[in-house]
C-alpha cells in the first residue's frame, strides 16, 4: 500500500505516484533535447532505460523511504506532463527537490505550483526539516522556481562531473 501522503491535489494538477503507464510519456518528455538539456542525467538512451528508472529509482524509493518522485497531470487534460517530488540522496544525506516538465507545459507556473504542494507535503506529512535542489547554473528557470518558494543559495558542487548549485530551504 502505498503512502496516501503521495497523493496531492491543487487548483490545477493531480500530483501521484508513478505507475507503469507513465513509461511512454516519460519517455517522449524525455527525448526533448531541451526537456533534457539540464538534467544532469545525459537525457534518455532508450524507452528501457525509463523504465529500469521507474522500475528500480521510482518504486524502489517509495518503498524503502516512502516517497519518491511523482508523476504530475493537468487535471483538464488528464495525462502526464512530467513529474516533481522528493528523492533522497544517501551520498549527500540530503532530501532533494525535483522537477520536469514537458516544454509544451513551460511557463505556466506548474513547477511552482506542484513543487509548493511537494514541499508543504516534506515538511507538513513527512515531517522534514530541510529540503535541498540542485540545479545547473545556467538553468535559469529552476533557479527562478526556487527563489519564488524561498530556496537560498548554499553552495557549488560537483555532482556527476558537473558543476551544479546546492540551494536549500528550512522548515
Amino acid at each position: 500500500m502505498l503512502n496516501q501522503n503521495l497523493y496531492i491535489e491543487t487548483d490545477r494538477l493531480l500530483i501521484r505516484p508513478f505507475t507503469l503507464e507513465d513509461i511512454e510519456p516519460s519517455y517522449e518528455m524525455n527525448l526533448d533535447e531541451e526537456v533534457s538539456k539540464y538534467t544532469g542525467d545525459g537525457g534518455v538512451v532508450s524507452k528501457k532505460e525509463i523504465e529500469r528508472r521507474i522500475v528500480e529509482n521510482v518504486f524502489g524509493d517509495y518503498k524503502k523511504h516512502g516517497f519518491g518522485r511523482l508523476a504530475v497531470e493537468l487535471k483538464e487534460e488528464n495525462k502526464f506532463i512530467g513529474f516533481t517530488g522528493l528523492k533522497y540522496l544517501e551520498d549527500l544525506n540530503e532530501v532533494d527537490l525535483g522537477y520536469r516538465f514537458m516544454k509544451e507545459y513551460w511557463g505556466r507556473g506548474i513547477a511552482t505550483e506542484s513543487s509548493i504542494a511537494v514541499v508543504k507535503m516534506g515538511f507538513n506529512k513527512l515531517e522534514l526539516k530541510k529540503l535541498i535542489a540542485m540545479v545547473l547554473p545556467g538553468n535559469i528557470g529552476s533557479i527562478r522556481v526556487l527563489e519564488k518558494l524561498k530556496f537560498k543559495y548554499e553552495k557549488d558542487i560537483i555532482e556527476d562531473k558537473q558543476l551544479a548549485r546546492i540551494y536549500s530551504l528550512y522548515k
